[in-house]
């Protein structure tokens, strides 16, 4: 039957946001090292966060980690590896390259 529960919990998070020309990212780092692996699911609760161009901020939150079953992981690992094909890109040049 353990292959058909998921375990979910809470967790503090810290969100950092950066909005400038040279960078424009949002990462969430969870406490206590949390590791997420294939399949699981991280919802960050509270309201929208909005940054105006050329600043940056860090807030923290509480979000909910929810685990993958095995089967869910498994399916995931696997699938994963079709899709990774979609970002080559291969192409046929006629004659040789100087």
């Amino acid at each position: 039957m353990i292959a058909f529960s998921r375990t979910r919990f809470d967790t503090p998070c810290r969100i950092e946001i950066e909005n400038s020309h040279e960078h424009f990212h949002a990462h969430v780092e969870l406490d206590g090292g949390v590791a997420i692996r294939p399949g699981d699911k991280v919802r960050v609760h509270g309201d929208p966060i909005m940054i105006p161009f050329g600043q940056s901020a860090t807030f923290d939150r509480i979000a909910t980690v929810e685990r993958a079953t095995p089967i869910e992981r498994l399916w995931t690992k696997f699938a994963g590896h079709f899709e990774m094909t979609e970002l080559y890109e291969v192409s046929f040049t006629p004659g040789r390259l100087a």
